[in-house]
């Protein structure tokens, strides 16, 4: 049922605001003329449009030019986070076709997937440029851009997943004073304030804070948050500068269960997406504390040389609890076990668990050292980057409850009451202590103005020890690689760049889900390789497009049936094969246009597996054809109203291993409005955002965690409303 737009008063406040403003529009033409550019001021320089980026899978470690890169980055700019307002990684992933959802439930920390492959929570996320533990959810308040290296970090980050790198770029010190408060229409309640200065002409700070009280459009899981930040800068002398970052983020939300397919085959029929699986009244929201901070030493030595010093910490600590909707061991109509129990039953039974783990804890550290410079050896150039780094990432965990207490069914509105379990988790203990030890080098050699040849690589030293519930040892993995790189770029002229490139990288192998006859293990570590021909041409200094064609690689790993009493081993056999398209626009396309596009077309299909079901078709969450438009329109007759709209479309989506059951295609638009006034001589910033605006139902995420297969609906029309006040 196409339910009618909620909370219309949201729309008529806007409205009334803006109309008297409007008619001093009409009036008064110099006022128009003048107020302009306080809104332009407001705003990035480039609005949609980016020049440069920490990230950079050949080693610049600093703000290396996108148009040198050969590589495919997307930055999704402040103003783009402004306009659209996201609050989740699944909402600022709809940026770019290339991201997905990948297990990202409400209510829970969320992974996406970059080019089909899904991030790794230990090593995929950063913040200006160092590690950051990936259990968390990620305020957007205090951040400049959000970076997304699409394809092998392995020069970036070293052990990593395939798919790519996601770097969070903090906001610098500036004269900034601005709140923003907001609603939804759900009636959230949102504030935030954004101050910052140089207290001398050597030091600055900016400061941002949030709180908001979240009502959930899914019932029983509202939520709250509270944020706070700090950005330093001390510019120590005319070739030394130190910059901090710290930010703390404190969140409560009950945890939303997935949907899993009926008799191990079926979509669900009639899904609801307001509806919680398995919520009990005494359901705990899960709570997750996390602190990240950054310090960046940078020295100039001379004009061409320079070193870098950098630290990171993330700590991250989960209160995880839910009432756990999954499979159906316990229905009777799975008894017969021609569903299996890791599935909803054919009649849409569900077991409900009590699960409870309480502080646990992901730590990641960081430290690198860089020193960059260049020297010329005849005719040719060299730029080179030499470093090492160490890393560690601990978990602590207490052996957690999860223990069956009822079944329901899918068709319920509300599960009938269950009592929780009696029993507790234990005490903590040490259950993983990983580290990677890493030396690298690059050479950039222009060959003249025209060409210019990359060769680098990183060498991997990875320690990892993995421990049960009483912390007695349980797994030991020492590797060490050479993780290769090379590009080579060709600039006809200033605008135009061609590049192909290829790199290695090497991420960690999965465990094996229980279910399986080798349940439990952790297979090896996977050694990925990428090769991808690029072009970038600069329309403009305001506008950038760019299409990049690749092939990437890692061997499969999947629950392969056989003749064990499970059905099923866990193995690693074959090749993963992702070869894709993409294109990419963003930024000013005209005086009063501007926007962001992105289209992406991938294969990618299981080979030489000895299991020809799994083969010939996409594998599991991964559609062949995405592609996101979002843009921003400033009306030439009042250049202080911006029409906002997005479009996005996925592909069918494979939900199986065997490729034989899909969900649908989806298109969903989405609209909004921003307008720029004044008050009392103060900017004043309107921003509507309405996502879904039809209200579609889809599918948005078909993705798996601990080797189990999930169904996530995407969210119902929601509409958001802010005011940002400079002051």
């Amino acid at each position: 049922m196409t339910m009618p737009l909620p909370r219309t008063p949201l729309i008529l406040a806007l409205l009334s605001a803006m109309a008297p403003v409007h008619a001093g529009d009409t009036a008064d033409k110099p006022q128009t003329t003048r107020l302009a550019p306080v809104h332009v001021q407001a705003d990035s320089a480039k609005g949609y449009h980016a020049d440069n980026s920490q990230l950079d899978t050949f080693g610049s470690f600093g703000n290396a030019p996108l148009q040198d890169t050969p590589a495919a980055i997307t930055v999704i700019t402040r103003d783009q986070i402004d306009d659209r307002q996201p609050r989740t990684l699944s909402e600022l992933a709809r940026a770019d076709a290339a991201l997905g959802d990948s297990y990202a439930p409400v209510g829970y920390y969320q992974d996406i997937a970059i080019r089909g492959y899904a991030l790794d929570p230990a090593t995929g996320f950063r913040f200006n440029e160092m590690s950051m533990a990936g259990e968390q959810l990620q305020p957007l308040e205090d951040k400049q851009r959000v970076e997304i290296l699409k394809g092998l970090g392995g020069l970036e980050a070293g052990v990593v997943a395939p798919g790519g790198l996601i770097n969070y770029v903090s906001k610098r010190p500036a004269d900034v004073h601005s709140a923003t408060v907001g609603t939804d229409s759900h009636g959230s309640r949102y504030l935030a304030m954004d101050v910052g200065g140089w207290l001398t002409p050597t030091f600055g700070v900016r400061v941002n804070a949030a709180h908001e009280d979240m009502n959930s459009y899914v019932r029983h899981a509202d939520g709250r948050r509270t944020f706070l930040s700090l950005a330093a800068d001390w510019k120590i002398s005319s070739n030394a500068t130190l910059r901090l970052d710290t930010n703390y983020q404190t969140s409560g939300q009950r945890s939303v269960s997935g949907y899993q397919l009926v008799g191990g085959s079926m979509i669900p029929a009639h899904p609801s997406r307001t509806r919680m699986l398995g919520f009990e009244p005494w359901q705990r929201p899960v709570g997750i504390d996390a602190s990240n901070s950054t310090l960046r030493f940078d020295y100039r030595f001379s004009d061409r040389w320079s070193a870098q010093l950098s630290a990171g910490h993330s700590h991250v600590v989960i209160d995880d609890n839910v009432a756990f909707a999954y499979g159906c061991f316990y229905s009777p109509a799975c008894a017969s076990g021609a569903t299996p129990g890791w599935f909803f039953a054919p009649n849409g039974d569900y077991d409900v668990y009590d699960y409870r783990s309480p502080d646990d804890t992901r730590v990641n550290d960081e430290a690198r050292a860089v020193l960059k410079g260049s020297f010329d050896t005849g005719p040719l150039n060299h730029e080179v980057s030499l470093g090492a780094s160490a890393f560690r990432r601990t978990i602590d965990r207490r052996p957690y409850v999860y223990d069956y207490v009822g079944t329901a069914n899918i068709n319920e509105v509300d599960p009938p009451y269950f009592a929780p379990s009696p029993n507790q988790p234990g005490p903590s203990a040490r259950r993983l202590t990983s580290w990677q030890h890493s030396v690298f080098a690059l050479d950039r050699v222009h060959l003249g103005p025209q060409w210019q040849v990359l060769l680098g690589g990183r060498l991997v030293r990875l320690h990892e020890r993995a421990y049960d519930d009483a912390g007695a040892p349980e797994r030991d993995t020492r590797l060490s690689k050479a993780l290769p790189q090379a590009a080579v770029l060709w600039q006809p002229t200033t605008q135009l760049t061609t590049y192909v490139s290829y790199s290695e990288s090497l991420s960690l192998g999965n465990e094996a889900p229980y279910w399986t006859s080798n349940g439990g293990t952790t297979l090896a570590p996977l050694l990925a390789r990428q090769a991808e021909a690029g072009v970038k041409y600069a329309w403009s200094d305001a506008l950038s497009l760019s299409a990049a064609l690749y092939r990437l690689r890692q061997p499969y790993q999947f629950a392969r049936p056989d003749s064990t009493a499970e059905g099923f081993t866990f193995v690693q056999q074959g090749n993963e094969v992702h070869s894709g398209l993409e294109f990419n626009a963003a930024g000013q396309v005209s005086d009063n246009l501007r926007l962001t596009a992105s289209l992406n077309l991938i294969q990618a299909r299981a080979e030489g597996t000895g299991a020809p079901a799994y083969e010939g078709h996409q594998v599991v969450n991964v559609p062949r054809l995405r592609s996101a438009l979002y843009v921003d329109y400033r009306l030439p007759f009042a250049p202080r109203l911006g029409l906002l709209g997005g479009w996005r479309y996925a592909s069918p989506n494979v939900a199986t291993p065997n490729g034989l059951t899909r969900v649908p295609a989806y298109n969903v638009f989405d609209a909004g409005l921003r307008y720029a006034s004044q008050w009392n001589g103060h900017a004043l910033t309107w921003r509507l955002s309405v996502d879904n605006v039809f209200n579609r139902f889809y599918w948005r995420d078909t993705g798996s965690s601990g080797g189990d297969s999930y169904l996530f609906p995407g969210a119902p029309r929601l509409a958001r409303l802010s005011l940002t006040v400079a002051f």
